[in-house]
């Protein structure tokens, strides 16, 4: 119980330290509408889209449990994260503001989630039977 006070206690520090901040940035509007923006996007667009997504994975019969889950969760959000990058028109006139080939790294970092999921659940799956031998 003590833990949840001291976690609870450093979030209020932090979100204090935070404001602070913001109001002396010399345009503190600007950020304060980003961050509504961010609310808005995140409640109206990425909190709806996922229980989409649930409620039909639910409907086919898909229920991912555990480490699948949890790495729906992370590709999503970091697909979330590289969509600008991902969208962008190809021959911009500045190749040094984006020059990375994001395309690649964003699959190749799919292909990571994919592979340390299926590691871990195939170590958890040996150590399980490795238990049930002895």
């Amino acid at each position: 119980m003590r833990s949840r006070y001291a976690l609870g206690a450093l979030g209020l520090a932090m979100t204090a330290w935070g404001g602070l901040l913001l109001v002396r940035q010399p345009e503190p509007w600007r950020i304060a509408l980003w961050l509504a923006g961010a609310v808005v996007v995140h409640d109206g667009f990425v909190a709806p889209l996922v229980m989409a997504i649930a409620a039909l994975t639910a409907a086919v019969g898909l229920r991912p449990q555990g480490a699948a889950r949890t790495a729906l969760i992370v590709a999503g959000s970091l697909t979330a994260i590289a969509l600008p990058p991902l969208l962008r028109p190809r021959g911009v006139a500045n190749t040094t503001v984006l020059p990375l080939d994001y395309p690649r790294n964003w699959l190749l970092t799919m292909a990571a989630i994919v592979a340390l999921t299926l590691l871990y659940t195939g170590t958890r799956a040996a150590l399980r039977r490795a238990g049930r031998r002895h």
